[in-house]
């Protein structure tokens, strides 16, 4: 499917190590043509890490996009009412916030912004990244696997031998998967 006007949420968490990668990707949605509304966890939104600055991110993400920031609970909440996305993607997606999804929990911008995508039954895009996929997160991803208009970006084990429990979604795949979920369709294998 082609992505050219489509209107797509880009969602971001504070697995901060992914940011460039993730970046990279954004900034290849942004050519094809979509309309990119970008949303920022409170967290991913104002923390400075080693990975760099906060303020250096948004500037980025919000040249790229041409768009404001989503990054409150209050900005979010319009999504579903106003059926404002056709899709929408979290990359990343912490064990944190896939915990939230799974348990149907909305207290953050992106939690909210997929509580109120969903409503409209329009297709969510998870990516996966986690240092405890393969623990406490493991469950979480099980539900979210079934759980109906939700696709994952294909994922594997990140560091098998320092980190045996990480995983996290190949991130050149999101646009391809972002295609297929628009037709209704997960991106086979989701394991990679």
């Amino acid at each position: 499917m082609e992505l050219k006007d489509k209107r797509i949420g880009f969602a971001m968490c504070g697995s901060f190590c992914t940011f460039k990668k993730v970046l990279d990707r954004l900034e290849e949605l942004c050519k094809t043509g979509a309309q990119i509304y970008p949303i920022m966890s409170e967290t991913a939104y104002n923390t400075d890490t080693r990975f760099g600055t906060a303020e250096s991110f948004r500037k980025r993400i919000t040249q790229l996009c041409q768009r404001e920031i989503i990054s409150t609970v209050k900005e979010a909440e319009p999504i579903g009412p106003k059926q404002l996305l056709d899709a929408l993607v979290i990359a990343p997606c912490t064990g944190n916030t896939i915990a939230k999804l799974a348990a149907g929990i909305a207290d953050t911008s992106v939690t909210l912004a997929a509580k109120a995508h969903l409503r409209n039954q329009r297709p969510v895009i998870v990516a996966v990244s986690t240092n405890d996929g393969l623990a406490a997160a493991a469950k979480n991803i099980g539900v979210l696997l079934n759980r109906k208009n939700v696709f994952l970006v294909p994922f594997g084990q990140d560091d098998y031998i320092k980190k045996p429990s990480s995983l996290v979604a190949d991130m050149s795949k999101i646009q391809q998967t972002v295609e297929l979920a628009l037709d209704g369709k997960q991106l086979q294998p989701v394991l990679c």
